[in-house]
């Protein structure tokens, strides 16, 4: 299996690790604190934000625009998702599991479709390219952070201590 049928299998199951999450999260559960800054349904909304932004660069990478400098991710991400923290928050919950949801399908959709030579414009195969395939890695560094958040509350435990961070970009 190469490189990229790899990270289109992980995507698949990072996708599907969602969606069961997704489908037995409450609406109480979705307004969950994982920290101290960010619920549940945020840190859906986070996974939607980035998987978005790698979306939109897939679809520009099939159009043929080529990517520019302005579309390099920053090394430092975490002043966008502070930003983005209170629009993120301000959407309905069940909204945002549902866009992280459609968004994360689009995205893989979007990433299988690529043909070998459009992905191998993309990172890992290049680089400095701003669009990384690999969308399972993110996602499940944020499910994993779900998943502690509802075990803690079942525990009687309360949000990780003072984390005001969701790590990462995309």
């Amino acid at each position: 299996m190469g490189e990229r049928d790899s990270h289109l299998q992980e995507n698949a199951q990072q996708l599907g690790r969602m969606r069961a999450l997704v489908e037995r999260l409450s609406d109480r559960d979705l307004g969950r604190p994982v920290n101290d800054a960010w619920s549940i349904a945020g840190v859906l909304g986070h996974l939607a934000f980035w998987d978005g932004r790698a979306l939109v660069l897939a679809e520009r990478l099939r159009r043929g625009v080529p990517f520019s400098v302005s579309d390099a991710e920053p090394e430092d991400v975490d002043w966008i998702n502070d930003a983005a923290r209170p629009l993120i928050h301000a959407i309905p919950p069940e909204i945002a599991a549902g866009l992280a949801l459609e968004i994360a399908q689009r995205t893989d959709a979007m990433v299988a479709s690529l043909s070998a030579e459009e992905a191998s414009a993309a990172w890992p195969n290049d680089p400095e390219s701003p669009l990384n395939l690999n969308r399972a890695a993110h996602r499940g560094e944020h499910l994993d952070e779900i998943e502690a958040a509802l075990a803690r509350e079942a525990t009687g435990g309360g949000p990780a201590g003072g984390g005001q961070r969701v790590a990462g970009g995309g």
